[in-house]
């Protein structure tokens, strides 16, 4: 495999790994805050972003290409609100897709045809991650601080099916 792509989609690993991280750090502090729904939805996004990077270990696995784990950044403990850490999850899914966008460029440049494969499911799935980000904060702006909204915009976050594991590389 192209060492340029293979240090990219490595890069990349550590990208899908912090951003499971940082989902469970918001899933404690949610936690805390008595937002068990919240929690349960931010905790079953960190398993989401760990099937990430999984899927992508095991590209790189299945093309006898050397996976590469980088230190993870210490993720953000505090928020101002609950409604802040799904702003911040917004961002941080905004940003993924910038490195997505990035790697797909970089793979198609390098003409590295099974990794566009590859890369076009992480495409699609981050116009619905950031999607469903967005829809999360416009309705934590709808209820603003009323305590009843809030608690079932609570309960209806709590409600999330866990997606099962992306399809393998393998």
């Amino acid at each position: 495999m192209n060492q340029i792509v293979q240090d990219a989609i490595s890069r990349q690993i550590g990208a899908e790994l912090t951003a499971s991280y940082t989902y469970l750090a918001m899933s404690a502090y949610c936690q805390l805050k008595n937002f068990p729904g919240c929690a349960r939805w931010l905790r079953t996004q960190s398993q989401e972003e760990y099937g990430h990077a999984m899927k992508l270990i095991d590209f790189l696995l299945n093309r006898n290409a050397k996976v590469e784990l980088h230190a993870l950044p210490k993720p953000a403990l505090d928020f101002p609100s609950v409604a802040a850490v799904f702003e911040t999850a917004l961002k941080q899914e905004q940003e993924v897709s910038k490195q997505i966008d990035a790697l797909y460029e970089l793979a198609f440049k390098e003409k590295t045809f099974a990794a566009l494969v590859e890369l076009q499911w992480f495409l699609t799935e981050q116009v619905e991650e950031e999607k469903t980000a967005r829809e999360i904060v416009a309705k934590f702006a709808m209820v603003g601080n009323d305590s009843p909204s809030l608690l079932e915009l609570d309960r209806e976050l709590g409600s999330r099916v866990v997606q099962t594991a992306p399809p393998s590389s393998s």
